[in-house]
């Protein structure tokens, strides 16, 4: 949670601050990207301030429940859903997700995601890479950490990469900078109290040995005008010197970038109101309000109609300035009563999804707002026996994207009778991850950033922007 006490004080702009300001109750009016684009568009100019919003369907969605239907298949594999028709010929999706089907020709539906590590959290989908990618060095950034260095910077008013990540991807550090170092980890508000999230037992012991520093809580000393902050940042920087240079860690350096943002964050008021959804017009509001599904049954750790705001919340920041946010939607790992828990969940995920694609086509945002929903793998197609549920399935699982100015309305990949491999068209995490850099206008496989001994690494060693897209 960010919030801000203390009395008004004026800004060189002549603008004065309440005297108490919570996350997102904190700005005044000002161009958003969204005001920004269509500036541009009328005056025949291409934005630049492209951005991800990268959708973690936390613990493995199936892939026969969702885009990837076999209702030829025998009963113990192809489940209880059925296929129904969407708005591009011949391609059928799962009947928990309507909207979606109605909204096809938006959507790129991937059936052949392949080479999933098969671990249980986020950080392939982050990153691309297997966690024990250059583990010696810190191990490989997340995607959002790299466009913090790359295109970031310690004074801007709003973070580069903020991670909204709840549950497993937040408890095992999902989104984490690697080597880059804790100078670009991402900026990760607190929203357990907007968002709560039941944890499993275990990952709450393992939440409280990593402490309280994975979520972010910054309040302003009442007795700090804006001019004292600055004062107080330049003593702390020439003091700080010394300390830098012997700093092996990159912990001091951290600390100073992370100062500096903190002022640019919480006097702008940037972040803060598009963190506050009390702002946003009740009616947009109610169309990130997820439906009330009367069959199926909420798993502990699923979250409920209110989850969907959670989209609400991206579109918010990425018009705000930030190039890079990280959600998650729990809980697909569903090892037991596999279809009534989708039935209370996928309704959840299909109505947020309509909700954004066409929120952003609204303000005219889509074409460079890139989209993508996927989980760290698929599931079982057989279903197994202790439960109903399907199981852990690292070989093939699905994924959709949506915006960034691609050619949507397409299937690409196919899988077999039963959806357990790929048969055509295999696509690596790497390759989406490729595409997501692309549609930034960056060139992973030529731009480098340099590890803790100094050698450049590529973003990615392997994988190529899916040139159907």
């Amino acid at each position: 949670m960010l919030s801000v006490a203390g009395h008004t004080f004026q800004h060189c702009d002549g603008i004065s601050r309440r005297s108490f300001l919570t996350a997102g109750a904190l700005g005044f009016g000002s161009l958003g990207l969204a005001d920004l684009l269509r500036a541009e568009q009328a005056a025949g100019i291409q934005s630049s301030r492209k951005a991800v919003i990268n959708i973690h369907l936390d613990g493995g969605p199936s892939q026969l429940d969702t885009i990837d239907l076999k209702p030829e298949a025998p009963s113990e594999f192809r489940g209880e859903f059925h296929p129904i028709h969407t708005t591009l010929p011949g391609v059928q999706i799962s009947e928990l997700m309507p909207r979606v089907a109605s909204l096809a020709d938006q959507f790129v539906f991937i059936r052949s995601l392949v080479g999933s590590a098969g671990r249980h959290h986020a950080f392939q989908c982050q990153s691309g890479f297997n966690e024990k990618a250059l583990e010696a060095f810190g191990g490989r950034p997340a995607m959002g950490c790299v466009i913090s260095k790359l295109l970031g910077a310690p004074d801007d008013v709003t973070p580069a990469f903020v991670d909204l990540m709840q549950g497993r991807p937040l408890v095992r550090n999902s989104a984490r900078p690697g080597f880059l170092g804790p100078s670009f980890q991402p900026f990760r508000p607190d929203m357990s109290k907007t968002f709560p999230r039941e944890l499993e037992a275990g990952m709450k012991n393992e939440l409280a040995r990593l402490g309280d520093d994975q979520t972010v809580s910054l309040k302003l000393n009442p007795s700090l005008s804006h001019n004292r902050l600055d004062d107080r940042r330049s003593l702390l920087a020439g003091l700080d010197q010394l300390k830098r240079n012997v700093d092996a860690s990159g912990m001091m350096d951290a600390m100073d970038r992370f100062q500096q943002q903190a002022v640019g964050i919480l006097t702008s008021g940037e972040f803060a109101n598009a963190m506050d959804l009390s702002r946003e017009d009740p009616s947009t509001l109610a169309r990130y309000t997820g439906p009330t599904v009367k069959r199926g049954t909420q798993s502990t750790t699923s979250e409920g109609p209110n989850s969907v705001q959670k989209f609400l919340l991206a579109r918010r920041l990425i018009e705000a300035g930030v190039r890079c946010v990280s959600v998650s939607i729990s809980d697909f790992d569903t090892h037991s009563a596999n279809f009534d828990r989708l039935r209370h969940l996928m309704p959840i995920v299909d109505h947020g999804l309509y909700a954004l694609v066409t929120d952003l086509q609204e303000r005219g945002m889509l074409n460079d707002v890139t989209i993508v929903a996927w989980g760290e793998f698929g599931r079982t197609p057989r279903i197994n026996t202790k439960g109903g549920g399907r199981d852990h399935w690292p070989r093939v699982g699905p994924a959709l994207l949506a915006g960034g100015g691609m050619k949507t309305g397409q299937v690409i990949g196919s899988t077999d009778r039963i959806a357990s491999t790929a048969t055509s068209r295999p696509v690596h995490y790497k390759d989406i991850v490729a595409t997501l850099y692309r549609n930034l206008e960056l060139d992973a496989r030529k731009i480098t950033v340099n590890d803790p001994q100094g050698r450049p690494q590529y973003l990615l060693d392997d994988g190529e922007p899916l040139p159907e897209v």
